[in-house]
């Protein structure tokens, strides 16, 4: 069975930053898009940025330009640098595929916590 493991989340103030990780164990990113992913109590989870198997990121309009996708291949694993957070960026973070079709279980994913 595929682990997703993510860590990296944490209290942070607004304007503040952060990186997560998520280690993918196996193959199971290689020559797949590969997405973060963030929900909170109550709401759907949504897609926050997605990079393709060859590096192409998408992102949408809500954390464009402060949320920056990438990956390591070589470690299997995908990264999450999150600048300029607003307490509205709280939530529980997650990583998986983007094809809904080849998922792997959730993760326990990590908490990101935006608060003075």
């Amino acid at each position: 069975q595929v682990q997703l493991v993510e860590s990296g989340g944490g209290l942070v103030q607004p304007g503040g930053s952060l990186r997560l990780s998520c280690v993918v164990a196996g193959s199971f990113s290689s020559g797949y898009a590969m997405g973060w992913y963030r929900q909170v109590p109550g709401k759907q989870r949504e897609l926050v940025a997605s990079i393709t198997s060859g590096g192409g990121t998408n992102y949408p309009d809500s954390v464009k330009g402060r949320f920056t996708i990438s990956r390591d291949n070589a470690k299997n694993t995908v990264y999450l640098q999150i600048n300029s957070l607003k307490p509205e960026d709280t939530a529980v973070y997650y990583c998986n595929r983007v094809s809904p079709f080849n998922r792997a279980a959730w993760g326990q994913g990590t908490q990101v916590t935006v608060s003075l």
